[in-house]
């Protein structure tokens, strides 16, 4: 309401907010539209809070799918040559840029990233999500941000892949397969990399929530629309029902994307799938 606004506005405001409730009350009434998907109206617009939050969520997931796709398409391989080159320059050069991209804030990479590759290359756009219903363009607008956002996850993906494929390596299996005469290629991509790739899925579940806290520097720096970009401009404006709202879908978004990460481990590992 600003500075200027009489004591009955506000009131008035508090009363249509229900904030003159008591705190139990509040959440019985918050809950209770939750269940329905009333997460309230958004103090500026009086816009339901659920439509603006789906206005958004697809840009972030979008950003955390490209963010994920990094990571992978970088991290396994990395790892896969760490294993197999063990103990060599090729195996510590591996681990020196898996440990230096993890202690690398993400907003840092994105902004050597956006001052790097949009402002003095000039290969790639810097800011925006690019122009609706252009796939091109909208992908060459999510790729430093994704990259923002994945690449510290590159070098928890290596180590965990390295750890998985060594111990894999001296499996039984892998033995009789070496002695069958196959050869290091086909056992190590063909045999170990499906079962190395199990606790990698395990750790992006559990990544995903970083992601998700990485992807609110990430909008803010590339200014891209994106649920962290939402909750960072409610915050500044005091829009709570927006803050609130958002909290509880990115919380509800987190719990099913670790669900999913749990039934592919079950589609991939069929000892998982015999233990139900």
């Amino acid at each position: 309401l600003g500075p200027r606004a009489t004591e009955e506005m506000r009131a008035a405001l508090r009363e249509k907010m229900g904030l003159n409730e008591p705190v139990i009350v509040q959440f019985w009434n918050f809950y209770s539209g939750a269940w329905t998907g009333d997460l309230g109206e958004e103090v500026l617009s009086g816009r339901p809070v659920m439509t603006v939050v789906l206005e958004q969520l697809p840009f972030t997931l979008a950003l955390i799918a490209g963010g994920i796709t990094w990571s992978v398409a970088l991290g396994i391989p990395l790892g896969c040559w760490a294993a197999v080159s063990r103990g060599s320059t090729a195996d510590r050069i591996v681990g020196i840029l898996s440990v230096a991209v993890i202690a690398v804030p993400s907003f840092v990479i994105a902004i050597y990233a956006l001052l790097i590759f949009a402002v003095q290359l000039r290969w790639l756009p810097a800011i925006g999500a690019g122009e609706p219903g252009n796939l091109g363009d909208q992908l060459s607008h999510l790729i430093l941000p994704s990259l923002a956002v994945g690449l510290g996850w590159v070098g928890y993906i290596a180590r965990m892949v390295r750890a998985s494929m060594l111990e894999v390596l001296e499996a039984s299996h892998i033995r009789t397969a070496r002695a069958f005469g196959l050869p290091d290629r086909m056992i190590t991509y063909r045999y170990a990399l499906s079962i190395t790739i199990l606790p990698t899925v395990t750790l992006l579940g559990v990544g995903i929530g970083q992601m998700l806290s990485s992807a609110v520097f990430a909008e803010i720096v590339f200014a891209r629309p994106g649920v962290g970009k939402l909750v960072f401009d409610a915050i500044l404006t005091r829009n709570f029902p927006v803050v609130t709202g958002t909290v509880l879908v990115t919380t509800v978004l987190f719990v099913l994307l670790n669900l999913l990460a749990d039934l592919i481990i079950g589609a991939l590992d069929p000892r998982v799938r015999s233990s139900f």
